[in-house]
């Protein structure tokens, strides 16, 4: 018999890892998935967020769904608050591609969607305090890459000129964050055929 596979959407929150546990001794004191519920054996997720980021995380118990999602160039879309009033000339520089650091090699970024939002999205505070515009503008755009190196969006947009102050990933395929809460799971039906 066909072993059933379990998959979930979570809202990842700011501060956690992208894993469920770590034998290293500096991530003891981290924050780890696991505190977000009970998982079967063998669940893991597909791709990951880096500490400082948070939003749409995939998890689940199909390793082989794993490596597809992560190799197949499946769309996945940013928002990035950034540090200052950014440009048209810098958005079209991210949407052609820009050099940024990789493993001490320097990487091209291929084309992608890049544009600014017309309003503040609405997201969940986020727990550690942001800079405000008080200390001068910021803007929100929306990032939609269809690869994933390590802190690609943070690099891309400090390649620009403007530093991302907030990262929130807010869809990957077709399955949206949507009004999910920090910290939040769902268990999601036939992920395959809804990517």
């Amino acid at each position: 018999m066909k072993t059933k596979h379990q998959h979930f959407k979570i809202y990842k929150p700011y501060g956690m890892l992208s894993q469920f546990d770590s034998n290293a001794k500096h991530e003891q004191k981290k924050r780890f998935l696991s505190e977000l519920g009970t998982f079967t054996d063998g669940t893991m997720p597909i791709g990951r967020l880096d500490k400082k980021s948070e939003g749409l995380l995939l998890l689940t118990t199909d390793g082989k769904l794993s490596n597809h999602i992560n190799q197949s160039g499946i769309e996945k879309e940013y928002y990035a608050l950034v540090d200052g009033a950014i440009s048209a000339k810098a958005i079209q520089d991210l949407q052609t591609g820009v050099k940024i650091g990789f493993d001490g090699i320097k990487y091209d970024t291929k084309p992608c969607k890049a544009k600014i939002l017309e309003s503040t999205p609405n997201l969940p505070q986020r727990t550690k305090k942001i800079r405000d515009q008080r200390h001068g503008p910021t803007t929100w755009i929306s990032i939609t890459l269809t690869e994933g190196k390590f802190k690609q969006v943070r690099k891309m947009t400090s390649a620009v000129g403007f530093p991302t102050l907030r990262l929130v990933r807010v869809r990957i395929g077709n399955i949206l964050l949507e009004n999910m809460k920090s910290g939040d799971v769902a268990l999601l039906e036939n992920l395959p055929e809804i990517l």
